[in-house]
């Protein structure tokens, strides 16, 4: 099957749809969780697929490194490798790029770069990163790009546009599956002159969806609300738009206002192996000693099997006594606020309520960016 894309209902510029992919629908707005080296931390394909996930993130980068790429196409790709039959979306290693300043050199060639493992020197070039990628066989697939660290100076902003521009070129032309979905990234920093110029180059070239990287890299929040929603108005309508590495809820909720479509972050998983939960009352750390015979569930208002199952008291246990099943409840709960935070939205918008459901949530999310700021790591 084809990649295809339709929207189905919109409330100003949010927007509901429907990604179709080899592997199955991805309906939208959609949060993919992280699963960097083919496995989400702490969870099993069954159980995410039991909260309701359809499309998940894997990164080309690090599965090139271990355990290989030409590896896992030889066990029948990553889906099989991974027990997964649904979509899968692969980071191409772009932000490993920023993230591993000293371990690389750019060129316009492509990347050198020692292995973050065992200091092993390998080539990224954009045919060799689609070459992983196809190995791999998931359904959408990233070009490398350059990812510059902000703030920048405008000259490496012009640097960054014109090598990504031409390594997108490079690597549509290099594609030879068509069962995968190829999506152009742009870039730009905060220069909303140089997000326009980089797009309009992608267009040329054209893309089966676009995305906007580049952003939680170092710069203000309300500097990178600023940005996606100016590029929000002018990237296509009938293609998916994907905010990379952005996970804040608030922020995901104003970006869906603004139009966007696809989300990722390691935040619901990183902060759950850290004791932070996410609730329909605000964020709770639940190592504090207050929760040491607090018998109420993690969050009275959630449906997960966590909250059904489980008492404050007992997650603290688990977290203080260092227990391996602490990470995976804490995890589990934290996906499932998260898909439901999505399935709500998704349900607003096609219901024509959606201005009503951010008026509802706004006081709810007061002041979680200054606390969610740092929602990106080097995955």
């Amino acid at each position: 099957m084809g990649f295809e894309f339709k929207v189905i209902a919109r409330v100003g510029k949010a927007r509901a749809g429907v990604i179709k992919t080899a592997d199955g629908e991805v309906l939208t707005p959609a949060f993919m969780p992280v699963g960097t080296l083919g496995a989400v931390k702490a969870m099993g394909p069954e159980e995410l697929k039991e909260i309701g996930y359809q499309l998940i993130l894997g990164n080309a980068y690090h599965l090139y490194l271990r355990p290989g790429h030409e590896l896992i196409k030889r066990l029948g790709g990553l889906h099989k490798f991974i027990s997964w039959d649904r979509a899968i979306l692969t980071d191409s290693g772009g932000f490993q790029v920023y993230s591993l300043a000293a371990l690389r050199k750019i060129s316009e060639d492509g990347v050198e770069f020692q292995s973050h493992l065992d200091g092993s020197r390998h080539f990224f070039s954009p045919e060799k990163v689609m070459e992983v990628q196809e190995a791999l066989g998931s359904d959408i697939i990233m070009p490398l790009d350059d990812c510059p660290g902000l703030p920048a100076e405008r000259s490496r902003l012009v640097e960054s546009i014109e090598r990504t521009i031409n390594w997108a070129r490079r690597s549509k032309e290099a594609k030879t599956r068509n069962d995968q979905a190829l999506f152009g990234i742009v870039q730009g920093g905060l220069d909303l002159e140089l997000r326009q110029k980089c797009l309009e180059g992608l267009l040329k070239i054209d893309f089966s969806g676009y995305a906007l990287g580049g952003l939680a890299v170092g710069e203000d929040p309300e500097q990178r609300a600023e940005v996606v929603s100016a590029m929000a108005l002018v990237l296509p309508e009938n293609k998916p738009r994907y905010l990379m590495g952005v996970g804040p809820i608030a922020e995901c909720l104003e970006a869906v206002s603004s139009g966007i479509d696809l989300f990722d972050c390691v935040q619901p998983t990183r902060n759950a192996r850290n004791g932070q939960l996410f609730t329909s009352a605000g964020k709770i750390n639940i190592k504090r000693s207050e929760y040491s015979d607090d018998e109420s569930p993690p969050d009275p208002e959630c449906g997960c099997y966590v909250c059904k199952n489980f008492s404050r008291a007992y997650l603290r246990h688990l977290y203080v006594s260092d227990e391996i099943l602490s990470a995976r409840l804490n995890t589990w709960h934290n996906l499932y606020y998260y898909n439901e935070s999505f399935r709500r939205m998704r349900e607003a918008i096609v219901a024509g309520k959606f201005n009503d459901f951010c008026l509802a949530q706004a006081a709810k999310f007061s002041g979680a960016r200054n606390d969610d700021s740092d929602s990106r790591e080097a995955r």
